[in-house]
């Protein structure tokens, strides 16, 4: 949705933006990114929406944040994507839920639980959450390639964080432990809040869309405590998966 001229919330125009997206939750990690770009200038700085475009490999890529939660994501996702944007990774944190995914680690999301609203304005629940598979084997490959110790596979998206931190203070507290302990014994790696809003809105509007997470500890083994240096290797590895995509799309064209 245009308003003067520019899209409503993120301030910007289809000038402003580049193909391939890197989509970090912290407008304070924009700027972060930008520096590994070529040439990067912001664009702007709205809300919770903090945008600079510049260039990886001669193809303008641009760095917008999405603030916490699928709603703020969707929204950035829509506006960037009526300005051209059709490739995006999606760069934030979360907490390991499988016994194996330790602070530190790095997971890359094949697909996420919808256990929160905003995936359901866009499809059915029956359809899955599922990222795109370009973006996930150039994550995965460029996890691998920097030695990150990465786990692969299906996370799930919540909209309440503290009811994930201590669910023994909800009113609903049996009916989230219940639903933990299911997505313990199915397998889910880690818990976070965008990636499946991101990938079912992905989807409707036929965009390409995959989400690399820094795990900041264990939510059943591990108190919360930021590993040194761990929101720069997920960070890393967007960039390095998009040099990836962008080669990859050029031999294609």
């Amino acid at each position: 949705m245009l308003i003067h001229g520019k899209q409503m919330h993120l301030q910007c125009t289809a000038e402003d933006i580049g193909r391939y997206v890197i989509l970090p939750g912290d407008p304070g990690r924009c700027a972060v990114i930008a520096q590994l770009l070529d040439d990067a200038q912001e664009i702007s700085y709205n809300r919770e929406f903090h945008v600079y475009t510049g260039h990886l490999n001669g193809e303008r890529v641009t760095v917008c944040s999405t603030g916490i939660g699928g709603p703020s994501a969707a929204i950035a996702l829509e506006e960037l994507v009526e300005c051209g944007a059709d490739t995006f990774i999606r760069v934030g944190t979360c907490g390991g839920v499988d016994a194996a995914v330790c602070g530190g680690d790095v997971v890359v999301a094949t697909a996420a639980v919808r256990q929160e609203g905003t995936s359901r304005e866009y499809l059915p629940l029956e359809y899955p959450a599922a990222a795109s598979y370009p973006v996930v084997h150039a994550l995965a490959n460029a996890c691998e390639a920097l030695g990150y110790r990465t786990h692969v596979g299906v996370v799930q998206s919540k909209d309440s964080f503290y009811g994930e931190i201590r669910p023994q203070c909800q009113p609903i507290a049996a009916d989230l432990k219940e639903k933990w302990s299911a997505w313990t014994a199915a397998g889910v790696l880690a818990s976070e809040m965008e990636a499946a809003a991101l990938f079912t809105a992905g989807a409707a509007l036929h965009v390409r869309v995959g989400a690399v997470l820094n795990v900041l500890w264990n939510d059943d083994s591990e108190q919360p405590d930021v590993p040194e240096g761990a929101a720069a290797r997920g960070i890393q590895a967007a960039v390095s998966a998009l040099c990836m995509l962008i080669e990859q799309d050029k031999q294609k064209a």
